[in-house]
């Protein structure tokens, strides 16, 4: 893969469950050495049940089934491809949460319980960009084993928690730790980054797994790990309990493709610069750099150089923060976001909704050029923010079928065209007039992840 293409964005959100308006317990911590001999035994035995392991295969193509000599060497036309992974049952009638990147692309999938029995699974919903996937199996009307919702939100720092799954198909295994750190926005793991990071002990395998608090509820689930080996060397992220309930909901509501609010905001984070400039005293929040017209943002009153500091009552910090709080938020409700602008604490109320169908408008991209196969838009705040786009000029590349001349050309999703034969390219329009007109050779200028590539194709 040529570039890694990110995209930030939010989803749609249900109502919080009731049970997060229970009083939390007080959190202590042990004063004698009985209670430093207590054991988590009680919560495994509550929680493991509800955890799976999770077994797929998929056929690839032999690179060389084209070659007399070598296909016959590499076994065929086609190769079947084994993975594993682990899941946790949170319905049960059989739905299944899990990691997008443990049954993607799989042929079959087989779900194994910590009972031994085995069920095929079929996909409900899959997620790329919060990296989950919504698996259900048929359980003969006999209910399964589950884990209740812990609310994210109230983790700490410090907390106690148990990660269980299955680490190099070992089968079930426990290892216990605490909450390292929240709000984890830089681990590279998947397109929206927001994470709960822990100490327990965090193996291949474990994606899709749970992390669990000790009275036994699902704060998370595992999803990877930081390492340079590829062990556990105490560095693991979870995708927090809310998230997970937000694209659960949307699978079971019947939907295929979660929905995602769209504030128009163009933001980046407030650093040491930036709020000298301002003259804050310390960095804080997230800078304005841009509100699309029209937008949400727009119509609650923010402009550019406003800082946002909370979303509701949560404190903001990145552009990461800004679009988690607005996912579990939801299309359809308001927000509050709280925002400096020349020194003074103001509040606007934001009502989140889907971007604009005519700004996602793309057309596909036929005819004898490199870019037959792709499709395209014209680039606008909210695919900026999509796919991770620094730009706001340009038209950008939103899907290259699979064996088309932009695919063999290396075009990916997230590409802007800024440039073909020496003209500038401003939207579709004026892209498509210029590859109609065609030509012996052909010169496109792209921009990936903030980096100029040119093309040069001669026929």
């Amino acid at each position: 893969m040529k570039m890694k293409s990110l995209s930030i964005a939010v989803l749609s959100v249900v109502a919080a469950s009731a049970a997060f308006a229970q009083p939390q317990p007080t959190r202590v911590v042990p004063t004698s050495a009985t209670q430093l001999q207590l054991s988590f035994a009680s919560v495994v035995k509550r929680s493991a049940p509800a955890v799976v392991n999770i077994y797929t295969k998929r056929k690839v193509r032999n690179p060389f089934a084209d070659d007399p000599f070598f296909g016959r060497m590499f076994g065929g036309r086609e190769r079947v491809q084994s993975a594993l992974g682990s899941g946790v049952i949170v319905r049960s009638d059989g739905v299944i949460v899990t990691n997008n990147h443990v049954v993607a692309g799989a042929d079959e999938i087989v779900v194994a319980l910590a009972d031994r029995r085995e069920f095929e699974a079929t996909v409900l919903l899959a997620d790329e960009r919060t990296d989950l996937a919504i698996l259900r199996v048929n359980t003969g009307g006999k209910a399964l084993p589950t884990i209740a919702f812990h609310d994210s939100d109230n983790a700490e720092v410090g907390d106690i928690v148990l990660a269980i799954g299955n680490p190099f198909g070992l089968g079930q295994t426990v290892t216990s730790g605490i909450i390292s750190a929240l709000a984890r926005t830089q681990a590279g793991v998947s397109d929206y980054q927001f994470f709960i990071q822990t100490d327990a002990a965090i193996n291949r395998g474990n994606s899709g797994g749970a992390l669990v608090t000790v009275d036994g509820k699902l704060i998370g689930v595992n999803s990877a790990i930081l390492s340079r080996s590829g062990g556990n060397i105490g560095i693991g992220f979870a995708i927090p309990a809310n998230m997970v309930k937000v694209v659960l909901n949307t699978a079971l509501g019947g939907a295929k493709q979660v929905a995602r609010p769209w504030l128009g905001l163009d933001v980046q984070a407030v650093d040491g610069r930036i709020a000298e400039s301002l003259g804050l005293d310390r960095p804080i929040g997230v800078l304005v750099r841009d509100v699309a017209p029209g937008s949400p943002a727009a119509f609650g009153g923010l402009q550019r150089q406003d800082v946002i500091t909370k979303v509701d009552d949560f404190a903001i910090n990145d552009e990461q923060g800004l679009n988690f709080r607005a996912t579990t938020k939801g299309v359809g409700n308001t927000a509050t976001l709280t925002y400096l602008r020349g020194g003074q604490v103001r509040t606007a109320s934001v009502r989140l909704a889907t971007e604009p169908a005519n700004v996602r408008l793309s057309a596909a991209i036929d005819g004898n050029n490199p870019m037959q196969g792709a499709k395209v838009a014209n680039l606008s705040p909210g695919l900026a923010n999509e796919f991770d786009i620094e730009r706001r000029d340009g038209v950008v590349v939103t899907d290259v079928e699979g064996r088309s001349l932009a695919a063999r050309f290396g075009f990916e999703p997230g590409d802007v065209v800024i440039g073909v034969n020496g003209r500038k390219i401003t939207n579709v329009s004026s892209l498509q007039d210029v590859l109609r007109k065609g030509g012996r050779s052909w010169s496109i200028a792209v921009d990936r992840g903030g980096s100029t590539l040119s093309l040069t194709v001669r026929n």
